[in-house]
């Protein structure tokens, strides 16, 4: 029997949503997971870390325009110390998160959908995830 390779996941963290992806088995592709509450995320990480293994939790860090820490990233420091509680031997990376916000909307116009289901801020947190996932996939394929 074949052993699946522990998972990497993207987390975009916000106080009211955290957006998930989760990489395919291969690591090669993002597959949006869902939007959940930030309580809600960090129980379906511990559960996907329990059935299948995670080994990298790659989670947005938003920097500032000028590309420094704030009041955010401090944010996001204290979900990631709530998390590393809960997923013992998994590995946080940060990942500049600028702009994908914007990348995410405009992926969503280009799938398709009714202006009101791409305005729909969980889908955007979602697609957010993905897109912070494929940019950390991308590093590793060029290692």
């Amino acid at each position: 029997m074949v052993t699946p390779s522990p998972r990497i996941v993207a987390v975009d963290y916000g106080t009211k949503r955290v957006g998930l992806a989760l990489a395919d088995p291969l690591r090669l592709f993002a597959q949006p997971f869902g939007t959940l509450t930030p309580d809600e995320a960090v129980a379906a990480l511990e559960k996907l870390h329990q059935d299948e293994m995670i080994a990298t939790v790659v989670i947005g860090w938003p920097l500032t325009e000028a590309g420094e820490e704030g009041p955010a990233t401090e944010r996001v420091q204290q979900y990631i110390n709530r998390l590393r509680k809960r997923l013992r031997g998994v590995e946080f990376v940060t990942w500049d998160e600028r702009y994908t916000s914007e990348l995410a909307k405009v992926r969503l116009q280009e799938i398709g959908g009714t202006r009101k289901q791409r305005r729909k801020k969980g889908r955007v947190d979602t697609m957010a995830a993905a897109i912070i996932l494929e940019e950390y996939l991308a590093t590793l394929a060029s290692e």
